[in-house]
């Protein structure tokens, strides 16, 4: 990740607020970044449960995201909820210091991994609070290892 350096400026004319990025080209971050500004990260999700009643969850209290069948399970400490919306959808709207693409079919709070354990057989266990357990795919291990150890 590039190092980003935010700087303000009062201006009494301004109607509005302007942002300037600068960076070398106009790659995948900084699009990501643009997207940020725009969109915002929220911090809420929109759910149904298991009667069809539409629930605000606090990201901050969701443990992981998991497809099941046609919608995606929203798995809190105290219930599971359900939304129609995909996994890289998701992605786009949640913080990505926070959550992590663990598989296709999954992600899952960082702020929520009690322990991992990296196998011998190349594997990735994770347990998250609640007692419950998940496996990584190994195409997004490496990603995974990086955000764990800090250098991502």
């Amino acid at each position: 990740m590039k190092e980003i350096t935010v700087r303000f400026e009062e201006s009494p004319s301004a109607d509005g607020i302007e942002v300037v990025i600068r960076a070398g080209r106009r790659d995948a971050e900084v699009e990501a970044l643009i997207d940020r500004i725009k969109n915002g990260f929220s911090d809420t999700v929109n759910a149904a449960d298991g009667d069809g009643s539409t629930v605000v969850i606090r990201t901050a209290d969701i443990i992981s995201f998991s497809v099941d069948g046609k919608r995606t399970e929203v798995i809190t400490a105290d219930s599971r909820y359900f939304l129609v919306q995909s996994l890289q959808s998701l992605e786009k709207q949640l913080d990505e210091k926070t959550f992590i693409r663990i598989s296709r079919y999954e992600i899952i709070n960082l702020t929520k991994v009690v322990r991992y354990d990296f196998t011998l057989a190349g594997t990735l266990r994770i347990e998250l609070e609640g007692g419950i357990e998940t496996w990584a795919s190994r195409r997004c291990i490496p990603a995974i290892r990086r955000r764990l150890s800090g250098k991502e």
